[in-house]
């Protein structure tokens, strides 16, 4: 029953869903009529607003991109590709792929939300392999996993309340900082990490299609036959011209590139011993950059395989922007900070992290950045929070302004279920050579947030500080 509404939910979505890029366009025109409603704004500091936001997540962008594409280009590398070969005896029927995948991808999303890229290259990788899988739902399960990222080490805002001088201590809005031991190491986040690695496969195999007719990724492929690509190396070798030249020893010269892959090791192992565990998007790429070097070995592969891995990222080149614009309006023209004091003006100590919660999902639809959400609502629900804890201890102070800061990050991942900004991160890889779309997928998820909504509010209510 439960499988067969969740066929109910994809087909509504096929029918009604538009791509991702009509998907920013109506919420840009959404979010710029809801400022000139609600706020005093003119229609020029809508389009202002708009305007100046759209260059404001162009480096975002560009990490994301450079994630992707450095990703991809380590799991085209050939012990990369020997390694998938080996996982692949072991799983062998759609069940274990989808399992798989969402325990993997959950586990790997807790270190960094950008390392799932290298989750959807396997799962495409076993969609070649195991035959009988529902290909838009195995893209649906990778998405999902992504959502433990908010639990783990890249998680942004239990990290910005850490960091030294910070913009709320700057502000004066916190005196001191917020440990994660309050935040990441709370037992309400180890439940919320146990609830994504055990709880989320468990639903999803409960919600496996019955029917998968016309619905493997051979099905799928604009042509039923896809001409195979050599290898990186076959393909680095037909370069060679047929007489000895300097050109190709440079070309083809492992010294060289394994030189400079040396002198990155040594630069990441410098940085975290120095800083232990930071991991951030810039250490990130430099990482998986080194490692693309050291696996390609020669400068000639390594070029062959990143122009084979940039070729399907056109969707976040000219769609981040528009999403920025639409955080530009809502930081220009105070809409964020409405949304946030309509949410917190009936916050009680009882529900004010479930509100905290609902103001992270309803903003992250117009700002899809945790960091940049946090910044607009962030202030004023910890100030509200500080009201309501007026008479309580200092550590319980801290210990409600961690649960409402946490009950933002938990509302702002689960929320992505809704919308497709972040399946932009995935489709490069897993809908290449495909005609899927957003709508093709989003369909899936619409019972799981239900039940992670319940089982997240409930927990965020009632589960002892």
């Amino acid at each position: 029953m439960i499988s067969a509404l969740g066929k109910i939910f994809t087909d509504l979505f096929i029918k009604y869903m538009p791509s991702a890029y009509v998907f920013a366009l109506v919420l840009t025109l959404f979010t710029g009529c809801l400022a000139l409603i609600w706020t005093d704004a003119s229609l020029i500091n809508v389009l202002s607003g708009w305007y100046d936001g759209f260059w404001s997540l162009l480096a975002f962008g560009m990490q994301i991109i450079l994630v992707i594409v450095t990703a991809h280009s380590i799991a085209q590398s050939a012990p990369v590709e020997k390694g998938i070969n080996w996982i692949a005896r072991f799983i062998k029927t759609p069940g274990q792929v989808y399992l798989f995948v969402l325990i993997s991808g959950a586990l790997i999303a807790l270190i960094s939300f950008g390392m799932i890229v290298i989750v959807a290259i396997l799962a495409r990788e076993l969609a070649v392999r195991v035959k009988g899988l529902n290909y838009p739902f195995l893209i649906a399960c990778v998405y999902f996993s992504l959502g433990s990222w908010v639990s783990g080490a890249s998680s942004s805002i239990a990290l910005l309340l850490n960091t030294e001088n910070n913009f709320l201590m700057e502000a004066g809005i916190l005196s001191e900082l917020i440990p994660t031991s309050y935040t990441l190491g709370s037992s309400l986040n180890i439940i919320m990490i146990l609830l994504f690695v055990v709880g989320g496969p468990l639903l999803f195999y409960v919600l496996i299609p019955k029917n998968n007719n016309q619905k493997q990724l051979s099905d799928l492929l604009v042509l039923d036959d896809l001409p195979k690509e050599p290898s990186v190396k076959m393909e680095a070798q037909s370069f060679k011209l047929p007489f000895r030249a300097v050109s190709d020893i440079l070309n083809n010269s492992a010294l060289l590139q394994m030189t400079i892959a040396a002198f990155g090791f040594i630069y990441i192992g410098h940085h975290f011993y120095l800083n232990g565990f930071d991991l951030n998007f810039n250490i990130i790429i430099f990482t998986f950059l080194i490692l693309g070097l050291f696996l390609h070995r020669t400068p000639l592969r390594y070029s062959i395989s990143m122009k084979r891995s940039s070729r399907n990222i056109s969707g976040i080149l000219f769609q981040y922007p528009f999403y920025a614009g639409i955080m530009g309006i809502m930081l220009s023209t105070g809409l964020g900070e409405k949304i946030g004091e309509l949410q917190v003006s009936i916050a009680t100590l009882t529900n004010y992290p479930f509100l905290a919660y609902v103001s992270g999902g309803l903003v992250n639809f117009a700002i899809p950045s945790a960091g940049g959400e946090f910044a607009v609502i962030g202030p004023g629900i910890i100030n509200v929070v500080k009201e309501l804890g007026a008479g309580l201890s200092e550590s319980e102070v801290t210990a409600m302004i961690a649960r409402a800061s946490m009950g933002i990050a938990y509302g702002e991942s689960l929320s992505n279920a809704l919308q497709p900004f972040y399946l932009l991160i995935i489709f490069p890889v897993m809908a290449s050579g495909t005609k899927l779309q957003a709508r093709d997928i989003m369909g899936y998820f619409v019972i799981p947030f239900i039940l992670f909504f319940i089982i997240q509010s409930a927990l965020l209510i009632w589960m002892p500080l």
